[in-house]
This record gives structure tokens, sequence and C-alpha cells, in this order.
């Protein structure tokens, strides 16, 4: 991909995402995205967290961290839930062409993705690796994206309005949008292949965690066992909760990652549903 022979649409001020097969990418990511779609080959073994940014990544990180590495989830009070699950276009392909091999002592690596299954299908549909899609209320993604972009140096001088993010939304205009060709995109290869992907919503998993997280385990080829089974998914709901995630002191931080403009602790706000009405209701 040549970026300056890409499309441009502005989404922000006389800022422009760059138009790809039908998808809009943030212009700094289009050469790593590049670089994975050409140099990733996925193991059997590989675990992949597929998303469109701010519908639940964070949580699902933990979650599946905790899931996979039970004896080794006390690490997620030590790092941020992104550096145990580092995402492909922005910590593994910035500069290289060779994947990091996280995890070494166990039999599965996980990582993460923005990309658009659309763009990644061939790579993908090349292993046996099992994917993992989160979604949730697009209503609410628009909220939870406006707070996120807003936290950006860019916004210090120029905010992103909600109504120009609402119109930008709509008309597809985000990083990795189009929202619902992304959301199609993995939502027909879980109707295609189940036994490849797990499709969730956020909603869903909130609803009834416990539920939800042992058939995500029986997914992964990691099921509960024994004779506190139950009590051993309580365990691992309640250790990726959202308050017991942000009171620890690495998800507190306001050090910045080598890989993005903002400290760790933007990754953690409320973690509620139904945020747009509580938002809407406070700018009226």
């Amino acid at each position: 991909m040549e970026l300056n022979s890409l499309s441009q649409g502005k989404w922000w001020g006389d800022d422009c995402l760059r138009h790809v097969d039908g998808f809009w990418l943030l212009p700094q990511f289009v050469e790593p995205i590049d670089r994975v779609i050409k140099h990733f080959r996925p193991l059997p073994s590989d675990i992949i967290l597929a998303s469109l940014p701010k519908t639940g990544t964070t949580w699902l990180k933990s979650l599946l961290f905790a899931i996979v590495h039970r004896s080794s989830k006390h690490r997620l009070a030590m790092k941020n839930p992104h550096e145990l699950v580092p995402t492909l276009e922005v910590q593994v392909y910035t500069a290289s062409d060779e994947p990091l091999t996280t995890n070494p002592c166990s039999t599965h690596r996980i990582f993460s993705t923005h990309i658009p299954y659309q763009l990644l299908a061939e790579t993908l549909d090349s292993s046996d690796c099992r994917i993992v899609y989160v979604t949730r209320n697009p209503k609410d993604t628009l909220v939870s994206t406006w707070h996120f972009v807003n936290k950006w140096k860019k916004a210090e001088k120029e905010p992103w309005p909600l109504e120009v993010a609402a119109d930008k939304f709509c008309d597809g205009l985000i990083p990795c949008g189009p929202y619902y060709d992304h959301v199609m995109g993995y939502k027909k290869l879980s109707w295609e292949k189940p036994n490849k992907l797990f499709f969730i919503t956020y909603e869903e998993l909130i609803s009834d965690p416990i539920s939800h997280v042992k058939k995500l385990a029986e997914f992964l080829g990691c099921p509960f066992e024994g004779h506190d089974e139950e009590g051993q998914i309580e365990e691992v709901v309640k250790c990726c909760s959202f308050r017991v995630l942000s009171e620890h002191e690495v998800n507190k931080s306001e050090e910045s990652p080598a890989w993005f403009q903002l400290p760790y602790n933007s990754f953690f706000r409320k973690g509620l549903l139904g945020i747009i009405k509580t938002t809407l209701l406070m700018r009226l």
C-alpha cells in the first residue's frame, strides 16, 4: 500500500483517514497493517482477538489472558492488558516483518487486531488459529470513541465535537470503519465457521459473564474442570472486572507506553452500558 496513492477522507479537522479496500485507516497504521497482511503467519495454536476500537478490547484481552494463563493471571495486577496481549499493527509489526513471540512458555500466543476481516481473510483462513471477535452497541461505541479521541494531544487545541463524531461515525469515517462492514465481516465468518470464530457482544458479556466465560474457555480448548469449576470461573471474572482492573497501579498510571500517545489510564473509563443516554443528557 502506497500511502500517497490512497484516497483520503477528513474525519477530524484537517486530519484524514486513508481508504483501503472499503475501509478507513489511520495513516500511521497503513504500513504496519500492510506488514501484518503480508508477513503474519498465525500458528494453529494462536488466539486472535479482533474488534473495532472501543468495543471492549481491553476487557477481552484481560479475560483471554486469564483463561489461557490461569496460573499467571496475577500478572494482570502488574502489567496493562495491552502489554500482555499486544496488538499486531500497533505493537508487533510497527518496524519489523517478524512477529514477537508472546508468552513463550505457553502453548498459546495471544494477539489482537483492529484490522477488518476483509483485509485479513487470506492470512486468517490459512491457519487453524482461533478468533474471538467482540463488538458493542454502535451508539455506545460512538460515545466511547468520542471520549477516547478527545484525550489525544490534538484535542487540547481542537476538540472533536460530538455532533461531528456522530456524522463521521454514520458515514463510516472512523478508524477501521465503517462499523457495520467491520462487524459483519467477522459475523459472517462465525456463521460459516463457528469452530473457528467466537462472536460475542460487550452487552452479552456484561449481562452474564459466568456462562459466556465458560463458553469462551471451551471454545479456546481451555475448559474449566474439577469440582470447583464455577468457583474458578468466578475468580477469573472477578480478577478481570472493571473495578478490579482499574484499581491496579499499572492501569492508573499516567505514563504513556512507547507504542501509543496516551497514558495507560486512558484505557479505563467507565465500562458501562447505555453511555450515550448519559452523554447526550449532559449536553442538552
